[in-house]
């Protein structure tokens, strides 16, 4: 895959995942609790969490238009959704009620990181695509 390619499906990427961080982490949360929501009763983390996932993807949307000069955001939802994949993990390894988001949030977040860390262009490949577009 040439790096033009590569960036355009990045841009993609970026795109679809915004909007499934904006419109689809509630109503995933609503409709399959077993494999979105960690709480049971009342609780005001859905909220919270909504509210982080709906304002990343609004800038995995802006980062969109232009991916090069997004880079530090683009490696930090991989990173971060590794990281909250893993800590979810561990919890549903250690506790029986949450084995439903092994085939929820726990692979969704694991998916995000892998498309995007495979489509980001690393540093050296960034500056080589960006001095064509600079001369």
């Amino acid at each position: 895959m040439t790096e033009s390619a590569r960036l355009s499906y990045l841009r993609i990427a970026l795109i679809v995942i915004g909007v499934i961080f904006i419109a689809g982490v509630y109503p995933l949360m609503s409709i399959w609790p077993s494999g979105w929501a960690w709480h049971t009763g009342h609780s005001d983390y859905p909220m919270m969490i909504v509210g982080i996932y709906a304002t990343l993807g609004v800038f995995l949307i802006i980062a969109a238009r232009d991916p090069l000069e997004n880079l530090s955001l683009i490696w930090f939802t991989v990173w971060s959704s590794t990281v909250h994949a893993g800590i979810m993990t561990a919890q549903a390894l250690i506790r029986p009620e949450h084995h439903g988001h092994f085939v929820g949030d726990i692979p969704a977040l694991f998916i995000v990181a892998i498309v995007l860390g495979v489509l980001t262009p690393r540093a050296s490949a960034a500056q080589a695509i960006r001095a064509p577009a600079r001369a």
